[in-house]
């Protein structure tokens, strides 16, 4: 079963449930550094923000609870296999950067520097900013299943073309979204950091949305 936090709960209170419920699953798992996942990044991002003492998943939890972010639980489509999580997708549509965006790209942290200049390549795209399954479900079609579901989305949204990054190394990922028909449009060299395990380049591949 793939839930949809979009529709979850009608009453208030199941709706602030399933906002919370919904919010940790997407901090834990957009941090997974499963085949498919943030890659270690937001963990750090996370740690380097957190108040002194407080763990940083429970920052990235309370950023995921907002309703006005790209990053928001609003965002994030959940999968569930017998009642547990199991994945999680979050995708949102870019904006177009404005003059402003681009005159700052030099300011970014090298770490993240160019995954944003990614980003501003593709303005009005739909976005796959995470794809995570759990290690012990992979290989069980639920990433096709939630890419499905990033189309779908990308549609609602009135965005004709899903774009998503990827690491060269990771093959594994590289692998399944090239099977689902995005190709490399663009990428960019990467600074060796601890928080991932790769060291060469990042990837912005594209596909039209199907319809």
């Amino acid at each position: 079963m793939i839930g949809n936090p979009g529709v979850v709960g009608r009453r208030v209170d199941q709706e602030l449930e399933a906002r919370h419920r919904l919010a940790g699953v997407a901090g834990e798992l957009a941090d997974h550094r499963g085949e498919i996942a943030g890659e270690g990044i937001p963990g750090f991002l996370w740690s380097e923000s957190a108040a002194p003492g407080q763990d940083p998943l429970d920052y990235g939890t309370e950023r995921a609870a907002r309703e006005d972010a790209n990053f928001s639980y609003r965002n994030a489509v959940v999968a569930e296999s017998g009642g547990i999580v199991v994945g999680m997708l979050l995708g949102y549509r870019l904006p177009q950067p404005t003059a402003e965006d681009l005159a700052a790209l030099p300011d970014i942290p090298p770490l993240l520097r160019p995954l944003v200049d990614l980003e501003y390549q593709v303005p009005g795209s739909f976005y796959v900013n995470a794809l995570s399954v759990f290690e012990e479900h992979q290989g069980r079609g639920i990433g096709s299943a939630l890419l499905a579901i990033a189309g779908q989305r990308a549609r609602q949204a009135g965005a004709s073309v899903l774009s998503l990054q990827v690491f060269a190394e990771n093959e594994g990922a590289c692998r399944l979204y090239r099977r689902h028909g995005y190709a490399l449009v663009d990428r960019r060299p990467i600074i060796a950091h601890p928080c991932y395990p790769y060291s060469t380049e990042v990837l912005l591949m594209t596909r039209a949305v199907p319809e």
